[in-house]
């Protein structure tokens, strides 16, 4: 018997013109590591609240649903609670106490169990997960990577039958994500943990799944094992948008039309390379950006209370006009605080932060927003407050063809009568871009503006911005996406302690680290050290390919 039955699901919010799930059918038996993918809007999350009784949308629905052989309606309160274990995609979101020792004590305190066996379970979660060290801190001072480690032990605490995870790593960065992954794949191998993860980020995640479903405007499409999902994606539609977001090996190996076995992981990609192509290592071209300076930031220093300790120290760097620059770092460095410093939400107690030659101090609020500056947040949701998506934007402006031409090119028309929160995150980033857009920013400002948003989705934007740029707009970047990030920017930069500590191309910058660097370029870069693109590489490969067939 299957852990999880899911017999003709349909599902509809409400006002909603077409049905989100439609007739899903499907199986997933204990144990299993299953990925749930597809492109932005596709009904991937709405089909794991499903799963989740508490969290079951509001909306028509039909069909049935069952875990363990019971209709989940019916399941115990207390069973439905402790055996199904729920990560939500912001961290914050699910942290509900003060200490991280009450956090991971909390789900079990509500269960009733006796203060043995709370603090035995605890003590051994938080050793396996290796929570010792920062045991007693506050759950405010945690990093993200650190807080969703929290949120999957608090649920781990528990001892669930079925773990489910809706993209949990979009707000880690490259390390942490990692990290995390690794230690969803131990307690899927060590305890035999039955695993069901919606994710966007696929490189890590998708050669250790069992098995990997693919959904497409509500409906299964693929469902099958890592490579043969794919192989069946791409009969369906040789040129879907999902095929963007496969992992790089397989996405090279298909491009190449190689006929041999298909490498899944960067340690297959990098001999399947080998096997078949010859190194061909070429310089590194430096360049510095040119251009009149935009934004100027001098010697700022920031904490958030006057005794703690500074979190931004000594920050120096310019922006230049019609330059795209990306920072990248870990968790809790800073990237995001400095963001808001140059938006003038934040006030540094030393250094300055200059605009277009004019102190920011001296900038009226009304003069700075309206065409100087604007910044897509981390949350979309903070800038959605209307009860239809084109209320939202008719705000912003009242040129209607200015409103429509952001409407197509987001491609978000079929959404202008939605509620905003009923939208999957990647939609809702979709709607609060088109906001900020509509403002003409000279300056954009961008905190992950790639979270939950599928490959076609993050083309669309690329589009977007390299249209801004060439019209003069200069570009401000803080991302965990380092595939975007190294394919779209002109300059990158490392965030670390406070300060920018390394600036560069995307070439020099990439191709010169280990763990913040491409998939591509861990898989390529003993063969081309200077590639750090999927596009570079295929191409690559082809000039040798020829090369070699005209030899």
């Amino acid at each position: 018997m299957a852990l999880i039955e899911i017999n003709q699901l349909t599902f509809s919010y409400p006002l909603a013109t077409k049905p989100t799930l439609k007739d899903i059918s499907l199986e997933i038996e204990a144990g299993e590591f299953v990925v749930l993918c597809g492109t932005s809007g596709c009904g991937k999350s709405t089909l794991l609240k499903h799963l989740k009784r508490e969290l079951t949308p509001h909306g028509q629905m039909s069909g049935t649903i069952h875990f363990n052989g019971v209709a989940l309606q019916d399941l115990p309160q207390r069973e439905a609670a402790s055996q199904i274990g729920y990560v939500l995609q912001k961290p914050e979101l699910q942290i509900v106490t003060d200490k991280v020792w009450h956090e991971l004590s909390f789900g079990l305190e509500n269960l009733g169990y006796d203060s043995m066996t709370i603090r035995r379970r605890v003590a051994e979660m938080a050793s396996f997960f290796g929570i010792q060290t920062w045991f007693r801190k506050n759950t405010t001072d945690l990093s993200g990577g650190q807080k969703q480690l929290l949120n999957l032990a608090s649920i781990m605490v528990m001892q669930p039958q079925l773990l489910i995870l809706d993209e949990p790593t979009s707000q880690l960065d490259p390390i942490a994500a990692s990290e995390f992954i690794a230690t969803l794949q131990k307690l899927n191998k060590e305890l035999g943990l039955t695993i069901v993860l919606v994710e966007h980020r696929l490189e890590e995640v998708y050669p250790i799944a069992d098995r990997v479903i693919i959904l497409d405007a509500g409906e299964i499409i693929a469902n099958d094992t890592p490579i043969k999902a794919a192989t069946r994606l791409r009969h369906v539609d040789a040129h879907h948008p999902m095929l963007l977001g496969l992992p790089t090996p397989l996405r090279v190996h298909h491009a190449l039309k190689q006929s041999d076995e298909t490498p899944l992981t960067i340690r297959d990609g990098r001999t399947w390379l080998e096997k078949h192509y010859e190194a061909d290592h070429k310089q590194i071209q430096e360049a510095e950006p040119s251009g009149e300076v935009v934004l100027d930031v001098q010697d700022v220093w920031f904490r958030y209370d006057r005794h703690a300790e500074d979190l931004i120290r000594g920050l120096n760097f310019q922006l230049h006009q019609g330059e795209f620059l990306s920072i990248v770092g870990g968790n809790g460095t800073g990237k995001s605080t400095t963001l808001g410093l140059i938006t003038g939400l934040l006030k540094p107690h030393r250094g300055k932060v200059t605009i277009f030659n004019k102190p920011l101090k001296k900038y009226a609020k009304k003069d700075l927003y309206q065409g100087m500056i604007s910044m897509l947040p981390q949350d979309p949701t903070t800038l959605l407050v209307e009860k239809e998506v084109q209320l939202e934007l008719a705000m912003m402006s009242k040129d209607q063809t200015a409103i429509d031409r952001v409407i197509d090119l987001l491609q978000i028309r079929h959404l202008l009568a939605q509620h905003p929160y009923d939208l999957s995150g990647g939609e809702q980033q979709k709607v609060a871009l088109g906001k900020v857009l509509l403002k003409n920013p000279k300056i954009l400002v961008l905190d992950e503006p790639t979270k939950g948003l599928d490959g076609e989705s993050k083309q669309v934007l690329a589009r977007i911005l390299h249209d801004l740029q060439r019209q003069g707009t200069s570009i401000l970047m803080v991302t965990h996406d380092v595939e975007f990030s190294a394919e779209h920017a002109t300059s990158c930069a490392m965030f670390f302690d406070g300060e920018i500590v390394a600036k560069g191309t995307p070439a020099a910058f990439y191709s010169g680290n280990h763990f913040y660097t491409t998939a591509t370029n861990r898989m390529c870069r003993q063969l081309f050290e200077d590639v750090i693109t999927t596009e570079q590489l295929i191409a690559r490969c082809q000039s040798q390919q020829e090369v070699m067939t005209h030899v």
